[in-house]
């Protein structure tokens, strides 16, 4: 008995160590795509309401496009042996038997010596095998005067020249963009299959925090995390199904987060997570019966980051200082939404780059500051503002920049490695 309490006095004494310590980024981030469900729902969606969303079958053409021979221009449709040796100074007489719209055909075949007045898109006659251009002729009586000589196929698109018809056009796993969606429509497709999206729920702890437009009291501030992760999550395509406040009260905050996964599979929460006496996802957690999978990593800003389970949904617990949250945002919850609605654009996007002016603060853990990238060099602005509470000095930032634990002042000229906002 006394071994087995000794082994679990260490094995409890470990886990408080553990948390003190906190984890890797690179730790955390494979607990958080280890948790991304196996399978992968999917659906049929209208064309229409596709953009953006994830191919999940594979697309080949039903058809040819386009499905006739057409004409490119507005023009004549003729043939080419009769213009042999036409020039200014031997022009040829050709007469016009039919006219062709878009949208409409001839049942004529041009015969010798004869032409089709025809439109943009309007299918090639039969017997034609160029179309001249309409400002090249001289039209008189019915007839046109051509000038020029014209080669066999000159001016002509051919049946299928866009797409033959059985051809590969899309892969499952693309990214349907108004290209693709276009390229689809143009084949007759309507509607294809694509990957669930998750439901989202957005929720913000703190009673400090008051919403944008009312009044502000004494001691109040206004709520930024709120609006700044939803309109976060609208840029990367995911709508929340919710966006609330969390009570400050550990019962009914487990009792809101209960019914709140009742309607969303992610769950993305701002403050409550480090160890002040309002810190209180530490309790929600067991009073919901959620199975915490790490808490604290080893970064700066948003060290107490949280990711834990309840059920089948996944909860991400983030720092209530706006920069923290945004951050942690960027390099936990994304690689998660990538992997989940396996859209590769989600995913971080690391490149190297070259410092423009001085850091001048040492790194004793791994810090994560605000940048701007233009052309390979990376300037970082305000570095007096750099404070997890600040947000001012993100205008215009597109890139955070990862800077090693242990990494001295960087001066201009340094090299070093950026993840992409």
């Amino acid at each position: 008995m006394r071994n087995l309490y000794i082994s679990k006095l260490w094995i409890w004494e470990r886990r408080i160590i553990m948390d003190l310590i906190g984890i890797e980024l690179e730790h955390a981030i494979e607990i958080i795509k280890d948790n991304v469900p196996k399978k992968s729902k999917a659906y049929e969606l209208s064309l229409w309401d596709a953009n953006k969303r994830i191919l999940a079958e594979d697309i080949y053409s039903p058809i040819d496009n386009p499905p006739f021979d057409k004409s490119p221009l507005d023009g004549f449709a003729l043939r080419s042996q009769d213009l042999k040796g036409a020039s200014k100074a031997n022009p040829i007489r050709i007469s016009v038997v039919d006219v062709i719209y878009a949208g409409h055909y001839s049942l004529k075949e041009l015969k010798a010596g004869q032409a089709a007045r025809i439109m943009t898109g309007a299918p090639i006659p039969s017997g034609a095998d160029c179309v001249i251009r309409l400002e090249d002729v001289e039209e008189e009586d019915g007839f046109i005067i051509v000038s020029k000589e014209l080669k066999h196929h000159d001016n002509y698109c051919f049946k299928g020249e866009d797409v033959i018809k059985g051809t590969h056009i899309l892969s499952k796993g693309e990214k349907i963009t108004y290209i693709e969606q276009g390229i689809l429509a143009s084949l007759g497709i309507d509607r294809v299959k694509v990957y669930d999206k998750p439901r989202l729920a957005l929720l913000v702890t703190g009673d400090e925090l008051v919403a944008p437009g009312k009044e502000l009291a004494l001691g109040k501030i206004y709520d930024s995390n709120l609006t700044l992760l939803y309109s976060r999550l609208s840029e990367l395509g995911f709508e929340p199904v919710i966006a609330d406040y969390l009570p400050d009260n550990p019962s009914l905050a487990a009792d809101k987060l209960k019914e709140v996964c009742k309607k969303a599979d992610i769950i993305v929460t701002t403050g409550g997570v480090s160890v002040g006496d309002k810190d209180i996802l530490h309790e929600v957690l067991p009073l919901m019966g959620a199975k915490r999978l790490f808490w604290r990593v080893n970064l700066k800003p948003g060290t107490p980051a949280m990711f834990a389970t309840y059920e089948d949904r996944v909860m991400f617990h983030l720092s209530g200082n706006p920069f923290a949250a945004v951050t942690t945002f960027e390099l936990l919850v994304r690689p998660y939404l990538a992997k989940v609605s396996k859209d590769k654009d989600l995913d971080l996007n690391r490149k190297k780059a070259i410092l423009d002016n001085d850091f001048t603060k040492e790194s004793k853990g791994r810090r994560f500051i605000r940048a701007r990238e233009t052309d390979g060099t990376v300037t970082i602005p305000q570095v007096s503002k750099h404070a997890s509470g600040i947000l001012s000095s993100m205008i215009g930032c597109n890139c955070l920049i990862d800077i090693p634990a242990g990494s001295p002042k960087l001066a201009k000229g340094t090299e070093v490695e950026i993840i992409y906002l």
